[in-house]
């Protein structure tokens, strides 16, 4: 019996897609072919799937979308201006899963910065070529698989060894479709020996229309670069999005993420960093502010193979009405891995009954020499401190949205970009009402 006829249709439906469009996908085409072979494989998670226990996949991409891409109509500059985050960006449009220049800003480009679509990049690009699809094991995630197997689009960034870029890199996601549609963009990033950047991605949706978006973005730093990375979500209700980083830090490199889920249906956010050499560092950070019947899940994988690295890891959660949020962090220390620190938190406010939380941080140490901990907390706001603050003279509504905000403040401080820092501090504003 043939693979495709013993997984789901939802999974051969993907595959039947590859088949029929495959010769006109950018890359190489034995990449993709391996890739579909280990999706075909794992086939679309159910709730059996441990990783994705919470989450009903199968259901929503069986019911909902399609593989089509027509624009409800053409994103303008207009729209563009409207959904920048910060001033004086480099911004990279993306419009269905796909690049569109015209929209972006990838002229006069600062020395030691090269951006090309992901498409030319891994036919002309050295670089690119060796670097393309060498993080992201198609076999550790069906959603990887698919990516690598359908990916559209995307871009390429290169920053050469010891460029210090002080303008942001701003990829723009836009969903603007006609047809509930799945879209596969892939990014990579590589930053070159004692360079320093900071990208930033932003989810947004166009219109009512349902998007589910299978983003893929590989991030290389290199001997002792600096990339700071913010991922900001804030697509409207129609909005679906699962989004994977996989990142690889060398020695004496330091590799930040920033994760804010504000927005969107159903978020699924997947973190994965390799601490590649010795002496490497990384911080992840994470926001999401849930509310009406939203579904967010975060799943992080620090992996730490080699000695004396650091890893640090944060993670908080406002959730109101019927939302659901699920956070599932794990740290893998290998034998070799002699000296590492890595530290674990997760905290979460449940603002109603019906708000949800499952909270799994984890833990896996094969080497003897190491500090470690995590830690994990879910309750409601502090009644003593919110009794204290209404003792002042502040009523009961702005002393809880006080509460709040100053829960949220411990991440939101780590943003180095005062305009994104602003920006999310208005989007939390809003959440409290």
């Amino acid at each position: 019996m043939s693979t495709v006829t013993t997984i789901s249709d939802t999974s051969a439906a993907f595959l039947t897609h590859f088949e029929a469009n495959a010769g006109s996908l950018f890359g190489e085409t034995n990449l993709r072919r391996k890739a579909a072979e280990a999706f075909a494989a794992q086939g679309i998670p159910t709730r059996r799937t441990e990783d994705y226990r919470y989450l009903n996949l199968e259901l929503l991409l069986k019911k909902s979308f399609g593989f089509r891409t027509e624009l409800m109509r053409i994103p303008t500059s207009d729209d563009v201006a409207k959904l920048a985050l910060v001033e004086n960006a480099i911004v990279l449009v993306i419009v269905n899963g796909v690049f569109v220049p015209q929209l972006s800003s990838v002229d006069n480009l600062l020395a030691g910065l090269k951006i090309n679509t992901i498409a030319d990049a891994v036919v002309t690009d050295q670089t690119c070529a060796a670097h393309y699809a060498k993080y992201a094991n198609v076999n550790s995630d069906p959603f990887i698989a698919l990516n690598t197997m359908l990916a559209s689009g995307g871009v390429f960034i290169h920053v050469a060894k010891n460029a210090v870029i002080d303008r942001p890199v701003h990829i723009l996601h836009i969903a603007d479709n006609e047809v509930a549609s799945v879209f596969q963009p892939r990014h990579l990033v590589v930053a070159e020996t004692g360079a320093q950047i900071a990208v930033i991605e932003s989810f947004e949706s166009i219109g009512p229309v349902k998007s589910f978006t299978n983003a893929l973005i590989e991030v290389a730093v290199s001997e002792n670069a600096v990339l700071d990375h913010y991922r900001i979500q804030a697509e409207g209700p129609a909005g679906h999005l699962l989004s994977t980083v996989q990142g690889s830090c060398a020695k004496g490199s330091l590799y930040n993420t920033y994760t804010f889920s504000l927005g969107g249906a159903w978020v699924r956010n997947n973190v994965n960093k390799v601490m590649a050499q010795a002496g490497a560092e990384a911080h992840l950070y994470g926001l999401y502010l849930l509310n009406g019947s939203q579904v967010c899940d975060n799943h992080t994988i620090v992996d730490h193979a080699q000695p004396n690295c650091l890893s640090n890891e944060l993670y908080k959660g406002v959730i109101d009405g019927k939302a659901t949020a699920v956070f599932n962090g794990k740290i893998f220390v290998r034998p070799d891995a002699q000296k590492t620190n890595a530290y674990q938190t997760n905290k979460n406010v449940l603002l109603s009954d019906d708000a949800s939380v499952n909270t799994k941080p984890q833990l896996e140490i094969y080497a003897d020499d190491v500090k470690c901990s995590h830690g994990t907390s879910t309750g409601r706001i502090d009644e003593d401190a919110l009794f204290y603050l209404r003792t002042r003279g502040i009523g009961q509504e702005s002393a809880r949205r006080l509460l709040i905000h100053a829960f949220a403040e411990e991440v939101v401080d780590k943003i180095k970009i005062e305009s994104l820092r602003i920006f999310v501090e208005e989007r939390i504003t809003a959440f409290l009402g």
